[in-house]
């Protein structure tokens, strides 16, 4: 393939209805069959697990009223686990995931909440890790601690990014998406019940992660279709 072709393929990517066919092939080749469903969910279940371990020795500090927010990357992670158990019944019948999958006002709101929730803190790390860069790659598990948290929590963004190829969103989920967004942060650094970090977080990593979530529910906004337009 010649450098202009290439180049012609990724200016095709601008087009809504181009990127709209590509990510319905992914999420059909991801998620469209039992097999390849069962090891997404297998997979998310195990990010669950770690992210559950991560939260646990501390979670003890924090009201338990308040651990869903606190142990955001985990919860993010479930409400993505949730969304792909609305699939099952659509794909063990052998139905197409884009055209097919249930859609309804609760889902639109399921949807929404953990694209933006898997969003904001797939993308969430790569500024509070790298504000103590120093800190975190000179910890003897660096690799766990900074690498591995990075690569996994990116794969949250990777999992996000198929949800609008089935998924409803509406005004009020955005909305709502917004305003746990913004609540979050006044939990985590008003209050300090921030996740587990190397060093005390200030004014920086909170106006950042205000800016990742309302980046998000734009995303959110752009790459969903509203619940009740024409699917065609």
């Amino acid at each position: 393939m010649s450098r202009s072709e290439r180049f012609r393929r990724v200016r095709q990517l601008r087009r809504p209805v181009v990127r709209k066919r590509v990510r319905a092939a992914i999420a059909e080749e991801l998620l469209g069959t039992p097999r390849s469903l069962a090891a997404v969910c297998g997979f998310t279940v195990f990010m669950l697990a770690v992210g559950v371990g991560y939260y646990a020795p501390t979670a003890g500090a924090v009201p338990r009223f308040l651990w869903p927010l606190y142990a955001d990357s985990a919860v993010a992670v479930a409400l993505g686990g949730a969304v792909l158990a609305t699939l099952v019944a659509t794909v063990r019948r052998g139905g197409d995931v884009s055209a097919d999958a249930p859609a309804s006002l609760g889902l639109a709101y399921l949807h929404t909440l953990a694209f933006v929730w898997l969003i904001q803190f797939g993308v969430w790390p790569l500024v509070s890790l790298n504000l103590a860069f120093g800190r975190y790659v000179a910890a003897p598990d660096a690799w766990i601690y900074y690498w591995g948290v990075i690569g996994t929590h990116l794969l949250f963004v990777g999992l996000a990014l198929l949800f609008p190829a089935f998924g409803r969103t509406t005004r009020g989920a955005l909305a709502a998406a917004l305003a746990l967004g913004v609540v979050n942060v006044v939990v985590d650094y008003g209050f300090g019940y921030h996740p587990p970090l190397l060093y005390e977080p200030g004014a920086l990593l909170a106006g950042a992660t205000l800016a990742i979530a309302v980046g998000s529910v734009a995303l959110a906004s752009r790459s969903f279709r509203r619940l009740g337009e024409d699917t065609d």
